[in-house]
């Protein structure tokens, strides 16, 4: 698992963005750590290549034992996630950890009425309910692109500093 921290790639947050402008926005916010999953390691095939962002400012927390507030995934989890179809040439999905209140707010509804039969998790730059973790609040978007970056790079740093809160409380 290649593990960064403080490196940065950055874009203008509003035009399309890649996996690694994502990941770069991740890098630059304080106490973040970016793991991406190698290909040969442990993790199960399905995994290699995704990345798991996390705050962890002291940088100790063994990999494996913190929870993301978001994930970029780059294939399909056969049996568990297969709803947005990411084995597409060049598709991925940015998935964030947003609570309640800002998954009401993207989306029109609270995450407790998200019904993935609804949704077309196939549609690129629109914001979804995530298709498996949309009742704890987490939302996603298919390849960001110019409706979704710039609110994707601001929602990336409210779920930091909700993470960092949680992080003090413990």
């Amino acid at each position: 698992m290649t593990r960064t921290v403080g490196q940065s790639r950055d874009g203008d947050g509003g035009g399309v963005v890649d996996v690694e402008g994502v990941l770069g926005w991740a890098r630059a916010l304080p106490g973040v750590i970016v793991e991406t999953v190698e290909e040969g390691s442990d993790a199960p095939p399905a995994a290699w290549g995704d990345s798991f962002i996390t705050y962890d400012p002291d940088g100790n927390a063994e990999p494996g034992r913190w929870q993301p507030f978001a994930t970029v995934v780059t294939s399909d989890y056969p049996g568990f996630d297969t709803a947005s179809r990411l084995d597409r040439p060049g598709v991925f999905r940015v998935n964030v950890s947003a609570g309640r209140q800002l998954f009401a707010e993207l989306l029109g509804y609270p995450p407790a009425e998200a019904r993935a039969a609804d949704v077309d998790h196939t549609a690129a730059d629109v914001w979804l309910p995530h298709p498996v973790y949309a009742a704890q609040g987490w939302v996603c978007v298919v390849c960001p692109g110019p409706a979704t970056a710039g609110r994707l790079r601001v929602l990336l740093e409210q779920a930091c500093t909700r993470a960092a809160a949680r992080y003090r409380e413990r």
